[in-house]
C-alpha cells in the first residue's frame, strides 16, 4: 500500500505543469534536539530549484514527524540540529518504510548530531552501514558537478567535509552532510553572511540532491 502511495505521490511531481505542487519536508523528531533550526533553509532551496530544475514546489516548507503517515507525501525529507535525536521502534519502521519505497533522507549536522545519527539510523537499518560516497556517484556529477565532493559551508572541526551514504540495493536512501553544513549555506544570505560564492555552492548541491531524490 505505501509503495502504491508513493508512487502517487512522484504522479503528482511529474504532473505539475498541471497545477501540482509538492513541498519539501522538515523531520520533526523526539529527544530535545533542535530540529527546528536552518529555519530559511528549505524555502531557499525550494526557490532555487524551482528556478534552476525546473521543479514546483511551494516556497513553504512541510513538517512531518517521524512516525507520521504524512511521511509518504514528501519525496525529500531534511534532517538537522545540533544536538539529541531519539527514534522509536515505531518511528524507526516508519522511516525505514518510507525510504525503501523510494522516498530519500537528506541529514545535515548543524554540529554534534554525528553520534546520534549513527546511533538512530542504525535503528531503521540494523543491516547497513554509513558508506562514504565516492567523488564519481551521480550526487556529485549533476546536475552540478562537484568533482571533489561537497563543498566547505562552515569550518565545524575543521575536518574535510564528507558525505556519507545508506545504500540500499545500489540505491542510495539517505545522505549525510558532516564537517560541511549545507543547510546553513541554504540560508538567507544576512543569517550567516557567508561568501555568495559559498552560499550558492551549497544550493547547487542542495539541488543535486533534490535531483537524486526524484530521479530515482
Amino acid at each position: 500500500m505505501k509503495k502504491i502511495f508513493w508512487t502517487v505521490c512522484l504522479g503528482a511531481w511529474l504532473s505539475m505543469g498541471q497545477g501540482q505542487s509538492l513541498k519539501l519536508a522538515r523531520l520533526q523528531y523526539g529527544g530535545g534536539g533542535d530540529w527546528y533550526s536552518s529555519r530559511t533553509a528549505l524555502p531557499n532551496l525550494s526557490r532555487f530549484c524551482n528556478q534552476h530544475l525546473n521543479t514546483a514546489f511551494s516556497n513553504q516548507e512541510a513538517v512531518v514527524s517521524v512516525g507520521s503517515s504524512d511521511l509518504f507525501q514528501y519525496p525529500f525529507l531534511f534532517l538537522t540540529g545540533h544536538g539529541n535525536l531519539v527514534f522509536s521502534a515505531s518511528e524507526a519502521d516508519n522511516l525505514r518504510q518510507y525510504l525503501l519505497s523510494g522516498g530519500f533522507l537528506h541529514i545535515c549536522d548543524n554540529y554534534g548530531l554525528d553520534a546520534f545519527v549513527r546511533r538512530e539510523m542504525k535503528k531503521v537499518f540494523p543491516e547497513l552501514e554509513f558508506r562514504l560516497v565516492p567523488f564519481s556517484h551521480p550526487i556529485y556529477q549533476g546536475p552540478y558537478s562537484f568533482p571533489k565532493g561537497l563543498p566547505k559551508v562552515h569550518e565545524h572541526d575543521g575536518k574535510a567535509p564528507q558525505g556519507w551514504g545508506l545504500f540500499w540495493e545500489d540505491r542510495m536512501v539517505c545522505f549525510y552532510d558532516y564537517q560541511c553544513d549545507l543547510g546553513n549555506g541554504w540560508e538567507d544570505p544576512e543569517v550567516y553572511d557567508d561568501p555568495e560564492t559559498v552560499r550558492r555552492q551549497a544550493l547547487q548541491m542542495g539541488a543535486n540532491l533534490v535531483h537524486y531524490a526524484l530521479s530515482q
